[in-house]
């Protein structure tokens, strides 16, 4: 059975999505909330990126030859923009990590 067979592995990348989509629209009022509600976002937003490291390692990990390629798909897009998922995900953290600083300014 190939990796994206798996009906867990669709399942979890289904969810994962939605999650992220709809954290990212509730994000559109980011400045309107109080200070718990800014915690409870970027916590929330720091549980999705953990899922997703969780995710992206089990293409990494796979033999699978449609998760090697996806690997590959995102070291390529994430390249031509200067990083790597390394990168990627230290440049999220950092986001996180200004904006928790920054919410009782």
């Amino acid at each position: 059975m190939g990796f994206f067979d798996s009906e867990i592995v669709q399942e979890e990348a289904k969810q994962l999505f939605q999650d992220y989509q709809s954290l990212i629209q509730l994000g559109g009022n980011y400045g309107k909330f109080d200070r718990e509600g800014k915690l409870m976002y970027i916590e929330q937003m720091e549980a999705i990126m953990d899922r997703y490291k969780v995710f992206m390692k089990r293409f990494e990990l796979s033999e699978d030859f449609s998760a090697q390629m996806m690997v590959e798909q995102l070291k390529t897009q994430l390249g031509q923009a200067g990083m790597t998922p390394q990168q990627m995900f230290d440049q999220m953290a950092q986001t996180l990590a200004r904006m928790k600083s920054q919410i009782d300014k």
